[in-house]
């Protein structure tokens, strides 16, 4: 349901930009304002499913979801939508990280949990694609905001089945680093707010360096908070390993670039390309269904070859592809430009999706599972809200200067009458208008393929293939 939520709201954010008067760069706040709650609070929401019990917190986490889905689909105003989205984000992070613990304590290291984590996977890009191709049949048939009322009833069944099929887990004494949790988020609004005034304004304006210079004391007390506290929302102890220090990094990166493909290419079909909702759902569906493929024969290379091919090789391939969607032209077609390399991008990021699972909880305390499941969640969302924000910064700075361009070149060969008209409404030609929003969405694609290409640099650089490991996957006990 919460990957479904993402890519559903992808398909709809043209008709969201037009019905409630987003610009382009505060339309990544759509987004933003989800994984932003949702990355700051992963942490305290694992910890709270330790402490509380991880069923109840689950269902608390769902029925919270749920209800701010509805107060989504009837929002009239910018900042409700926002403020619910928000709400969205807050019943997530409880949920997320206590279903991701659930799997990581059920099941016995090795090749039972490979195949878990490759299921889940699985059932990840297939609520990717269900999400899209649902998107578009919604907000063509019915309307926009019928892609929240969908959640209503899927929440209302995920609790009836967790209360029938999923037993308590055992509750463990401690208490919430509620002060970590809070100064964690404060400090990610401010870094990506900053990223994205900066995309409006400039780097220089006054308020993006307040920004900066708030999200750098916050973010640096939180290390402090987290230094001295008893029971830490973040145990520093998590990143002492090697391997599981390198999975985080590599997940940032990965997940800045997988969100903002998503988010630019989205744009590109139905603003350039002139692709429906449902026809841009549709589009979307092989890259789900590589990812869910790639990430099964990932449970199998693991066992064998160790985590560094792996990830290895699934970066690069993330990077190729969308180095290649960087080549897109107003012209292109859906065949010859974007399906070949949504299929490479695809491919590489189920092997991803597996490998980095695994190694962030492999040889952690089952009282630790959840500390370390979340904060993977939170490398992940926070990568995609900051990268979603870099690249938003990248689009509107090379959108701009295409633009001034285009104006240039428009009026030295336009007629009297085109050249008043262009002074009364300020708006080029439709072709023109393509230009340039093709301009700034392949600028953003090979901004991607770098976030992608240091995650394979950080990959060769910082995993490594240990025989403790290997018996993991393998479903052996490591020698002391």
């Amino acid at each position: 349901m919460v990957v479904l939520d993402i890519t559903i709201v992808n398909i709809a954010l043209p008709h969201i930009q037009s019905a409630l008067d987003f610009t382009t760069a505060n339309l990544s706040w759509v987004i933003n304002a989800y994984t932003l709650t949702f990355g700051g609070l992963l942490l305290l929401g694992g910890r709270s499913g330790d402490i509380l019990g991880r069923r109840a917190m689950f269902t608390f986490g769902v029925s919270l979801f749920t209800l701010a889905s509805l107060l989504c689909g009837l929002a009239q105003e910018p900042w409700q939508l926002l403020a619910a989205r928000a709400l969205q984000g807050l019943g997530g992070a409880v949920a997320s990280p206590t279903a991701l613990a659930l799997i990581a304590t059920i099941f016995d290291e090795g090749r039972e949990r490979n195949r878990a984590f490759a299921v889940f996977a699985g059932v990840s890009a297939g609520g990717g694609a269900i999400g899209l191709l649902a998107g578009g049949v919604l907000v063509e048939w019915l309307t926009w905001r019928w892609i929240f009322f969908v959640n209503v009833p899927i929440g209302l069944l995920i609790v009836l089945a967790t209360r029938r099929h999923i037993r308590e887990s055992e509750r463990r004494p401690g208490r919430f680093d509620v002060l970590g949790a809070c100064i964690s988020t404060l400090g990610m609004v401010a870094l990506v707010y900053g990223f994205i005034r900066a995309g409006e304004k400039s780097w220089s304006d006054p308020l993006t360096v307040t920004a900066f210079a708030v999200a750098v004391v916050l973010l640096g007390a939180f290390v402090l908070v987290e230094r001295t506290s008893r029971q830490p929302i973040t145990p520093l102890r998590l990143f002492r390993d090697r391997n599981r220090s390198g999975t985080y990094a590599i997940m940032l990166c990965l997940a800045a670039a997988m969100f903002g493909m998503f988010f630019f290419l989205t744009l590109f079909v139905q603003d350039v390309m002139g692709f429906s909702p449902l026809r841009a759902g549709l589009a979307f569906l092989p890259v789900s269904a590589v990812i869910a493929v790639s990430a099964a024969v990932a449970s199998q290379l693991l066992p064998r070859t160790g985590p560094k091919i792996v990830m290895v090789s699934g970066a690069v391939l993330a990077a190729a592809g969308l180095a290649w969607l960087s080549r897109l032209e107003v012209t292109s077609s859906y065949v010859g430009g974007i399906l070949g390399p949504m299929l490479v991008f695809g491919f590489g990021m189920g092997f991803e999706f597996v490998s980095l699972t695994l190694m962030a909880v492999s040889n952690v305390a089952e009282k630790e599972s959840g500390a370390a499941s979340g904060v993977l969640n939170v490398t992940q969302q926070v990568g995609g809200s900051l990268g979603l924000s870099i690249l938003v910064t990248v689009f509107s700075t090379s959108s701009r200067h295409k633009a001034e361009d285009l104006v240039r070149a428009f009026l030295a060969r336009a007629t009297p009458e085109e050249r008043q008209r262009f002074r009364q409404t300020g708006a080029l030609p439709p072709q023109l208008r393509e230009e340039t929003l093709a301009a700034g969405i392949t600028s953003a694609f090979v901004a991607a393929a770098l976030m992608a290409a240091l995650a394979a640099l950080v990959a060769v650089l910082m995993i490594q293939t240990r025989a403790a490991d290997l018996e993991r996957f393998q479903g052996g006990t490591p020698a002391s």
